[in-house]
């Protein structure tokens, strides 16, 4: 699919859109933003080879990251976004953005950031940790994950995404509410309606 195939005002805003794929660790964020960029063709950073070395040899150790300690990763996530923009690219962003505030950061007033929110149920995602291999972060921190989530509601304009389904069919269904986004309020995938097409 070409870069530029969504044609949905609310898909770019009448600019190339930029995704920032958030969600707890585990989720599956890295997985679809690869889907993603496979199907569009669009350039994708992983938000957490972007973390300073201090923050990976926290999480090496099960030790939580603070405010603080995001800060400048947010930064440099942010710093992704807007060589995106001044080259008037699209592209992918993998970042857990928590917290209204991160996002905040990230997002702020830049139109052409589209939210994309993978949600899932505490059970399916610790699954999937306790099978991940050679990353950094620990199963034992999902809880403080979890316990620091702020999902974002309506004013923020997310696409939320259940993550019941495998990587591939997730992307093919964003790529489709984005194309057809055009309505008021957050689109939102329900998995059901996947599974009965």
């Amino acid at each position: 699919m070409s870069a530029y195939r969504l044609d949905s005002a609310r898909a770019h805003r009448g600019r190339p859109p930029i995704l920032v794929i958030m969600g707890v660790s585990g989720v599956g964020k890295s997985a679809v933003a690869h889907e993603l960029a496979a199907r569009l063709g669009w350039p994708f950073e992983e938000g957490d080879a972007l973390h300073p070395e201090a923050n990976v040899a926290k999480m090496h150790a099960g030790i939580p990251l603070t405010d603080v300690d995001r800060e400048p990763w947010l930064e440099r996530v942010a710093a992704w976004i807007d060589d995106q923009r001044a080259k008037k690219q699209p592209g992918i962003i993998t970042c857990s953005a928590l917290k209204r505030s991160y996002r905040q950061i990230i997002i702020g007033d830049r139109p052409e950031v589209r939210l994309i929110y993978l949600r899932g149920k505490r059970d399916l995602i610790a699954q999937r940790l306790a099978v991940r291999c050679g990353h950094f972060m620990p199963a034992s921190l999902l809880q403080s994950q979890i316990d620091a989530l702020e999902g974002p509601d309506q004013s923020e304009d997310p696409l939320t995404v259940d993550v019941d389904l495998p990587a591939s069919r997730i992307a093919e269904e964003i790529i489709r509410l984005l194309g057809s986004s055009t309505t008021i309020g957050p689109s939102v995938m329900r998995v059901g309606a996947l599974k009965n097409r």
